[in-house]
């Protein structure tokens, strides 16, 4: 891992990105997206988690997230392992009509890997956030995310991020706001 790029705080909030390998557009499917929900309502409950924003867009996600257990490092380790595996086994179910494609992108990028598929890229490009005012800048390029790729016009009517909660709106995840 880079240098700049490591998570040294394990109890400051922090943005992160989670990329799929080779930018494959996975989460335009609805189970796709919502094993990734799952998974964090699960942290966020089991493992002291704080969500504090979230946007979910085709190939990728962006977050904000602290934890209360100073172990924020382990706890995007095991989200990432989890989800990995369960998308994973959600493209071999019937009815994916891009499993050979997907399967053999990740088989192509975990070659060296202990399991043989890669999902996520090993980046999560964490940035201390350490001001209010850097708190905001990124708050709003998560929520601002499906507006500037031209899926909704508004922040607030994409389902898939946490911009309905700073709305006073109904949040598809439970969210601890800044």
């Amino acid at each position: 891992m880079a240098e700049g790029y490591q998570i040294r705080n394990q109890e400051a909030i922090h943005y992160l990105t989670f990329q799929v390998i080779n930018w494959m557009d996975v989460f335009t499917r609805k189970a796709y997206r919502d094993i990734l929900i799952d998974s964090f309502a699960y942290c966020r409950m089991y493992k002291d988690l704080n969500i504090h924003a979230f946007v979910i867009m085709s190939n990728h996600l962006h977050c904000i997230l602290s934890s209360n257990t100073a172990n924020l490092s382990g706890t995007i380790r095991d989200f990432k392992t989890y989800t990995a595996k369960a998308i994973i086994e959600e493209i071999n179910l019937p009815g994916e009509s891009r499993k050979e494609w997907m399967l053999g992108q990740m088989k192509y990028y975990g070659n060296n890997t202990k399991q043989n598929y890669q999902f996520w890229t090993h980046e999560n490009h964490p940035v201390e956030l350490f001001s209010n005012k850097f708190k905001d800048q990124k708050l709003d390029y998560i929520h601002e995310n499906p507006v500037r790729a031209g899926i909704v016009e508004e922040p607030w009517e994409y389902i898939y991020s946490s911009a309905r909660a700073y709305c006073d709106m109904k949040c598809i995840l439970e969210i601890d706001c800044l």
